[in-house]
């Protein structure tokens, strides 16, 4: 709780609520306390799942398509590749995060862990998904983690799908209050932010994908679908 009661002072003087509690970064207390690692695992893994089943049925036919293998960057211990692959079996998955986050990651069929920088290199695969991570960055780091999964795709077949948040300045809907609220943890956290349609087409043009689509499923997420060529 106490980043949330710095966000004042950080709106007021600059920088990042949780840096100015802790003396350091999220990721480098991640990196640095195995405890707040575990914890940070464990809830990123809760939050996958409460989303997870809108996401296996919002994109069922689009999983369905999928071919050969894919990569889930910033995928965290790997439960969300593994479910996919459980529904899908024809699709082979590729876990990626950070080596720390994927020591402590458990076995799962048809799925391996890859430890890596996504902001180094991300492994070759026929597609990306990239889940609840984009909003943890300013537009000039998503640059970077949006143009290396280009490079990590086919520019003929491969597709990069990101699932994160979309805000609509007219949304009045059920999930309203929690998107808001992600977009004040995500300053509060990280110093990132969730974005509106608009800035997604400006962050994905500006990285260089020729056309994408935004679908709607039954959470608070969307699914974007962004593609190197035109579609």
């Amino acid at each position: 709780m106490a980043p949330w009661q710095e966000i004042g002072r950080s709106i007021n003087e600059g920088g990042i609520a949780f840096d100015k509690v802790h003396g350091e970064s999220i990721w480098e207390k991640a990196s640095n306390d195995p405890e707040f690692n575990k914890l940070f695992n464990t809830g990123m893994a809760s939050v996958t799942k409460t989303i997870l089943d809108a996401i296996l049925c919002g994109y069922k036919e689009g999983f369905s398509k999928l071919q050969g293998t894919l990569v889930d960057v910033g995928g965290g211990i790997g439960r969300a590749v593994a479910k996919i692959v459980e529904a899908h079996p024809h699709i082979k998955g590729i876990n990626f995060d950070l080596p720390h986050v994927v020591e402590t990651a458990p076995v799962f069929p048809n799925v391996t862990h890859v430890g890596g920088d996504m902001f180094k290199e991300i492994p070759y695969a026929d597609t990306v998904i990239i889940k609840s991570v984009l909003h943890d960055w300013e537009d000039e780091d998503c640059l970077k983690i949006l143009k290396n999964c280009q490079k990590a795709i086919s520019k003929t077949k491969g597709k990069v799908i990101i699932v994160d948040i979309v805000l609509y300045p007219e949304d009045k809907g059920l999930y309203e209050e929690t998107k808001l609220g992600c977009d004040l943890l995500m300053m509060a956290s990280c110093g990132g932010k969730e974005r509106t349609q608009h800035e997604w087409n400006k962050l994905l043009k500006d990285a260089g994908f020729a056309s994408h689509n935004i679908i709607t499923i039954p959470a608070f997420v969307s699914i974007i679908e962004a593609f190197p060529l035109e579609n």
